[in-house]
């Protein structure tokens, strides 16, 4: 998803450009000022609380504003993401957002902050006075609000500039060249969002061709769990001989050893543009400890896309493989195949509803040409592609 913060002073244009940037990147919009309008128009008892407050130009409190923004949240689950306007104001109210995105396992991609001089807000406020008949646009309000904003707004900007997440905008131009500035740096952030996706499908289905070609296509950086197994295997670590008993057996290695070997790998390869995991997660344990690690790391799962297959061509693919250089020990074993086949329905299925049930999961026929499957899984990537952007 990607959720940003409209930050700015009263006056700032914050609304002109939201509407201009939810269409574009297809956000939902959240602005606390229309959520509490919309309260006061339609009378409710929390409408009635803010009303007072609105007219005096003060914050209304953090326990109502919450409660409006969750709501909004929730009913916005079908959009790219999220853009907020005029929220957060205060640090107590950044972590709030910071807590609510956390429940829909994304977070804030950046807070973009439009730079207008004072006289200019001054004078864009009284003149907004004139026609909208807001009670919040008299001079006396605007100067209140405006030293209410300088006053408790400066810790939120400190709070996202630590996090490397706040951006400064020069308000001030015609509202086109204003909005070539946003979305400037907009495509910069996003350019920094890690795309990660999560390869699923049978033994057999062939994920780890079909990984390699999207990795080399995507620049991602491919993990296979199997391969980072298989590698201490070879290099006699302790590690390697824990688990090659399970390996040779077909079985599932404990998720204590693969979650080091994942974050190992991911911590050392920072700098790509996401990475892409085969092999993992397998059961819907190890789909909340990834989602885990990967929120340490300000990112989250993107995508999951499963390659479909029967059993008989996964049993068929997999004691072909058993013939060639590349045969693993569990391929020469019938027996040992079809366990891991009612192992990965057991165990793994689940994992697919995990992510269908977030909206960020795909499925294509993985039966044909490699060529064929390979472009059936592009066209997914780009669709899950366009959802992150």
């Amino acid at each position: 998803m990607l959720n940003i913060a409209l930050f700015g002073p009263p006056g700032a244009g914050k609304g002109t450009q939201s509407a201009l940037l939810i269409e574009k990147y297809k956000l939902a919009y959240i602005s606390t000022g229309d959520l509490l309008r919309q309260e006061i128009s339609e009378g409710s008892d929390l409408g009635k609380k803010a009303k007072d407050i609105i007219d005096r130009g003060q914050l209304v409190s953090d326990e109502l504003i919450v409660q409006l923004i969750e709501k909004r949240i929730i009913m916005s689950t079908d959009s790219n993401g999220i853009l907020f306007d005029g929220f957060p104001r205060t640090l107590v109210q950044a972590y709030i957002l910071e807590g609510l995105l956390l429940k829909l396992n994304t977070s804030l991609a950046c807070m973009l902050s439009l730079e207008v001089p004072r006289d200019e807000l001054v004078a864009r406020l009284l003149e907004r006075g004139k026609s909208s008949g807001r009670s919040d646009d008299t001079a006396e309000v605007i100067e209140y609000r405006l030293k209410e904003y300088e006053d408790k707004t400066k810790p939120v900007a400190e709070f996202y500039k630590f996090r490397d997440k706040y951006i400064t905008i020069q308000g001030v131009g015609p509202i086109p060249e204003v909005l070539g500035r946003l979305t400037e740096s907009i495509d910069k952030t996003l350019q920094n969002v890690w795309f990660n996706l999560v390869l699923t499908g049978a033994p057999g289905s062939g994920k780890g061709t079909q990984g390699r070609l999207l990795a080399k296509k995507y620049n991602l950086y491919y993990i296979s769990t199997g391969s980072l197994l298989r590698r201490e295997i070879r290099a006699g670590s302790d590690i390697g001989k824990k688990v090659k008993g399970f390996m040779e057996g077909g079985e599932l290695v404990s998720d204590e050893i693969v979650i080091q070997l994942i974050e190992q790998e991911i911590t050392q390869h920072k700098n790509v543009r996401g990475f892409i995991f085969k092999g993992f997660p397998r059961t819907i344990v190890q789909a909340y400890i990834l989602d885990g690690l990967l929120r340490r790391l300000d990112s989250s799962v993107s995508y999951c896309i499963e390659l479909n297959t029967s059993m008989l061509e996964s049993i068929k693919r997999l004691s072909a493989r058993a013939k060639t250089p590349q045969a693993r020990a569990y391929d020469m074993n019938t027996d040992v195949i079809i366990h891991r086949l009612e192992e990965y329905e057991e165990k793994t299925l689940p994992v697919a509803d995990f992510y269908n049930k977030q909206k960020k999961f795909a499925s294509i026929d993985a039966l044909g040409v490699e060529e064929d499957i390979f472009n059936r899984l592009c066209i997914k990537v780009e669709e899950g592609m366009r959802i992150l952007r």
